[in-house]
């Protein structure tokens, strides 16, 4: 049986049983059929209450009743159209998600929640109608973003000229303290010696990478016109410098090594001593190293905790290495086989027991055991540094803008789709209800 129609059977059922027992009670009436649901009066009196609470909130000034309506009509459709698709996705929100949701809005109101039930009650709005309308509203918005998601295809070529547009935006009025590297090579040189130039130039930039002084290498090594002066141009804003440079700066950052990039007379390398006007996104990095015992059905809390305080004692007292320990013992393998180390990674990847530790343990010391979800571990700071990911932050802003675009247009074309295919109905007494 249709789901309206077992709906309908409901409320007659209902409305005999309480006609029985008192006084006879109007009757909920169905306005408009939407596949298998229905929308009845009360939800289109419960929406309209909220809305015209909203504009008197506002000051917003409302159009007439019979607009209202039809737009309060058209809102329920698409709503009822996408719970159907959130049913078919098996999308349910929960109480404890649903309360998150009220207490955002309650604060983003500066109110408590029960002034919030205050004022839908002033306005003639029950709380649990409130409740179920915004567990609608979530559920209706989370199958929406499933199926727009699916719909929408950015380009890496569309993220890159977005983001050029944006860097270009950011960096009107901006100024770049930068030294420069030329490495010198005729355009009639022989393949060997531009090759060799270029291998020059690819371990210059692997030094200054590991931290060697500029100007030392500018002194020895570069040909440009400020060699004398180990390098350094000073500062300059990007319509002001060698267009070949002012084309290589992109979003880069204060210690940014640009190159080597080629010329007409040679190899470039740049760096960016510091920047003016602009604003730079930095994140510390950790290079950290663990050992990591997992328990089983012979490998209990206990034994893995034991296991690992046996090690870091031997560790301290000079007894075994942090990597040989991590090669015997670690039942990470990605790491035991590199003695344990992770890598340089911003602390956010790992799970919060971890993240924790390598946030505030002092480089160089050695945790007690602790747990996470995968399992004992001991963990050391090796070291931590500063990076600079401006460069990364202004492509994510360029896909966040992409992908909001592209959302709203998707959704639009979605929603007309699931409407034309839809099956609406009004029923012929609809315009008689009040």
């Amino acid at each position: 049986m249709k789901k309206w129609k077992s709906s309908l059977l409901g409320l007659t059922l209902w409305s005999l049983a309480a006609g029985s027992i008192a006084a006879p009670q109007e009757l909920d009436k169905v306005v408009t059929i939407v596949n298998d649901s229905v929308i009845l009066q009360s939800d289109v009196d419960a929406m309209l209450k909220t809305v015209q609470m909203n504009a008197a909130r506002q000051n917003q000034p409302l159009p007439s009743s019979d607009i209202l309506s039809e737009q309060v009509m058209e809102k329920l459709i698409i709503e009822t159209l996408q719970l159907q698709q959130a049913e078919q996705f098996g999308i349910r929100i929960d109480d404890t998600r649903l309360d998150q949701a009220i207490n955002q809005i309650a604060a983003e109101r500066n109110m408590t929640v029960a002034q919030l039930q205050q004022m839908l009650a002033d306005n003639g709005i029950s709380f649990a109608v409130f409740r179920e309308q915004m567990r609608r509203d979530i559920t209706a918005s989370e199958a929406r973003t499933i199926q727009v998601r699916r719909r929408i295809n950015i380009l890496p070529q569309e993220v890159d000229t977005l983001a050029e547009q944006l860097e270009k935006q950011t960096q009107q009025g901006v100024s770049f303290n930068i030294s420069h590297i030329q490495l010198r090579v005729s355009e009639d040189a022989s393949a060997a010696e531009k090759n060799e130039a270029l291998s020059q130039a690819n371990q210059l930039v692997k030094e200054l990478n590991s931290g060697a002084d500029f100007a030392n290498l500018a002194y020895s090594y570069s040909k440009g016109p400020k060699a004398l002066q180990g390098g350094e141009w000073g500062w300059m804003r990007k319509e002001e410098m060698p267009t070949i440079f002012a084309d290589q700066i992109k979003s880069g950052g204060k210690g940014a090594i640009i190159g080597p990039f080629r010329s007409g007379v040679g190899y470039h390398i740049l760096k960016i001593n510091d920047v003016q006007g602009l604003e730079t996104i930095s994140v510390t990095e950790v290079n950290a190293r663990h050992i990591l015992v997992k328990t089983s059905v012979i490998m209990s809390d206990e034994g893995a905790q034991r296991q690992l305080e046996k090690a870091r004692r031997a560790i301290l007292a000079g007894e075994q290495s942090f990597a040989d320990a991590a090669q015997a013992l670690s039942a990470d393998p990605g790491s035991a086989a590199n003695g344990g180390e992770l890598g340089w990674q911003t602390p956010d990847i790992y799970v919060p027991e971890f993240k924790d530790k390598v946030e505030t343990l002092p480089a160089g010391m050695i945790s007690e055991p602790f747990k996470t979800v995968h399992g004992w571990h001991i963990v050391e700071v090796i070291e931590r540094r500063d990076v600079d990911r401006t460069d990364a932050a202004v492509k994510n802003r360029a896909y966040r803008i992409l992908f909001s675009r592209k959302f709203n247009e998707e959704a639009q074309a979605w929603l007309q789709e699931l409407r034309a295919g839809a099956y609406i109905e009004q029923p012929e007494d609809a315009n008689d209800q009040g």
